[in-house]
This record gives structure tokens, C-alpha cells and sequence, in this order.
């Protein structure tokens, strides 16, 4: 049986173990060029012991911006300062993949070029959902998104592309590969759910065009940088940024699980609501179901830590197991659970602040 700790084959690249460290928003690039800096590349190789590092997301172009600080992957400074990042992580003998993000009508109008509207597969607003954006002084703040346009039909391909583009910076700044974000209620979900997305051409209605644009995103990156080093997180049964429950959703998460495994993608990183969202459940046999349809390796991510993680890889429900908060805090996670050493707590207070504090201050088992 395998264990949690032992080395797995991502595609052509070996992992040291079977954890992940989940992609988590730190809103740290605070520059004019929206760059990771020295104290990101730090944060990352302090937690270069995880099987697999996922960033944070990261904006595939201008209009896709999504959070205050994010950092993006579509100017050359931006290329340039994440292969400082990734030469450090590999320098710690870590792997690392970024994540890609459009975040369609999840963002704010002051993330916006010219404070130009969000997009979305629809003109229906969230409502009640938020984002860290900028107020009218321009000061960080947590601000209510607001009413989305539909995007043009011509539009996606555009933005299918700018995810091709990203993928290729992505390689070029020394990234190992790359994972889709298309979970969460952000663009690509906003596509796939049946109750919001409310298109009448080839976009809209049936699952077959409700999942288009993830697959043409999938295949146009795939050409860009190749199956083997491309995943995509997804959240079936989410409700996150006010995502609706919709009649065909088992349905329509095999089906893309099916087409997603026809064009042999490395991972697809499954985004399990439950236990930070009361109004979320999620079938017993889905996750199961779900593999059956993908045969590639998969990810579970939501509430994982030794003991339930590796029940998830005994049970075949998961080939590696992603966390997110414990790495947060204990940059030294792995060793901590092999050895079963107590774990830092995490401070709240700095998830989206600038500077070390909360983010490269934590300390490791030794240095205490």
C-alpha cells in the first residue's frame, strides 16, 4: 500500500511525496509591475519539501486580475521575476507549478483597465460575494463585486489564447507546469454552471457547449507547452462567489472529467467545499464516480492532513493530497507530520498583508 511520504510519478516528473501544497492568495505582489518579489521566492523554497507546490493564482493578462496584489504572467518583468522564484524553489529541490486565473465577474472594476466592467459567461451579478480590491482612495480594501457584462462571443477565443500565452510564460520563468484554475466561481466555473451560465450560442445551454471554453483552454495549452505538464482544479458541487446548484452538475463534472482524460492532462486538483462551507455536500460515491471518468492522477484538496489523506490514497479516492493552510504555517509540514511534531497555528490577520510577517517569519521545527 502507499504511503504518503513515498515518491510519485507525475507524469516526467518525480515527486519526493505524495503532498501538495495547495494554491492559497497571500496578495504579496505589491509593485507598479504586480511581480513576485525576493520574500515570494523565499516563501516558496522555505515549503520546497512539498511533493508538488502550487501558487497562488496568477493573472493571465491585465483584464483577468482578480485580487488586490496578485501577481500576473503576462509581461516580460513579470516572466523574469517568477524565474527568480522557481530557480530558488529548485535550488531547494522543490517542484513547482503556477496557477492560472481569470476571474471573470469574481473580481472588482478597480482590478479593471480604465475601471472597464467584469466579464463573465453571463450579466448576472453575484450580489453578496467579495473581493479584495481597491477603494475610491485606492487603498486595499474588501470591496462587494459588481455587475458583470457577458463576454462577446469572439471574446473567449481571446481569452482561450491569453491562457496559451500564459502557459508559455509560465515555462519560460521556469515553472514546471501549470494548473487551470476552473474551480471556485471563477471564469472557467462560471462557464460550466448550468443555473448561471444563461448563453444562447455555442457557449451556453447544453453540457457539450457549458464546457466548451475549459476545453478549448485545455486543448490550447496543450499545444503550448504539452499534456504532461498541465492540471486544473475544479469544484464540483461548489458554491463559492455565489455559485448555484444547477439540475445536471454529476453529469456535467463526468463529462468534462471524461473529455479532460481523452487529452491525457497530467492532474486534475479536486476543490472539496464541505468543510468550510455549510451549505456544500457532495455526493459518497461522486469522488469515486469522478475517478472512474479521469484516469489521470488526482488531487483532493479541503481539510487533508496525515491520517484522512492517506485513507484517501488506501481507498483509491486520491494519488496525492493537497493542503493548504498547515503549509501556510509550518514551511517544514512534511517533516512535521512524518514525524508526528506539533504544527504552528496559523495567523489570520496576515493571509493578505505585505511584508515577512505571516509569510516567511514561520518557523521550522529546528528553529524553535
Amino acid at each position: 500500500m502507499s504511503s504518503l511520504f513515498e515518491p510519485y510519478d507525475l507524469g516526467p516528473i518525480r515527486l519526493k511525496n505524495r503532498f501538495v501544497m495547495s494554491p492559497m492568495e497571500r496578495s504579496r505582489a505589491r509593485n507598479p509591475d504586480w511581480a513576485p518579489d525576493a520574500e515570494t521566492a523565499r516563501y516558496f523554497s522555505q515549503r520546497a519539501g512539498a511533493g508538488l507546490i502550487v501558487t497562488g493564482s496568477i493573472a493571465i493578462s491585465a483584464w483577468a486580475r482578480t485580487w488586490a496584489f496578485e501577481p500576473g504572467l503576462y509581461t516580460q518583468t513579470q516572466i523574469d521575476a517568477w524565474r527568480q522564484v522557481t530557480r530558488e524553489v529548485h535550488d531547494h529541490g522543490g517542484v513547482i507549478f503556477g496557477q492560472l486565473r481569470h476571474g471573470g465577474r469574481a473580481s472588482h472594476v478597480s482590478h479593471q483597465p480604465n475601471r472597464q466592467s467584469t466579464v463573465s459567461a453571463t450579466d448576472k451579478a453575484a450580489g453578496k460575494a467579495i473581493s479584495m480590491a481597491f477603494d475610491a482612495s485606492g487603498q486595499p480594501a474588501f470591496l462587494w463585486q459588481g455587475k458583470p457584462r457577458a463576454l462577446r462571443t469572439e471574446e473567449v477565443s481571446q481569452i482561450v489564447g491569453e491562457f496559451a500565452q500564459a502557459a508559455r510564460n509560465a515555462r519560460e520563468g521556469g515553472l514546471d507546469g501549470i494548473e487551470i484554475h476552473g474551480a471556485n466561481g471563477y471564469l472557467h466555473d462560471q462557464f460550466i454552471n448550468g443555473a448561471l451560465n444563461d448563453r444562447d450560442d455555442r457557449y451556453g445551454g447544453s453540457i457539450e457547449n457549458r464546457i466548451r471554453f475549459t476545453l478549448e483552454s485545455i486543448d490550447a495549452v496543450v499545444d503550448a507547452i504539452g499534456a504532461d505538464r498541465i492540471g486544473i482544479r475544479l469544484s464540483p458541487y461548489g458554491r463559492y462567489n455565489e455559485m448555484p446548484a444547477f439540475d445536471d452538475e454529476a453529469e456535467t463534472y463526468l463529462t468534462l472529467a471524461a473529455e479532460l482524460s481523452k487529452r491525457g492532462i497530467v492532474y486534475v486538483h479536486f476543490s472539496d467545499q464541505t468543510r468550510w462551507a455549510d451549505d456544500v455536500s457532495i455526493p459518497t460515491t461522486y469522488l469515486r464516480e469522478f475517478r472512474n471518468a479521469f484516469r489521470g492522477t488526482v488531487i483532493v484538496a479541503g481539510g487533508y492532513l496525515k491520517e484522512n489523506g492517506q485513507a484517501a490514497i488506501d481507498t483509491g479516492e486520491a494519488d496525492l493530497i493537497g493542503i493548504g493552510k498547515p503549509f501556510l504555517a509550518n514551511p517544514d509540514l512534511v517533516e512535521r507530520l512524518r514525524n508526528d511534531w506539533p504544527l504552528n497555528a496559523w495567523d489570520e490577520d496576515t493571509f493578505y498583508t505585505a511584508g515577512p510577517k505571516g509569510y516567511t517569519d514561520y518557523a521550522t521545527r529546528e528553529q524553535r
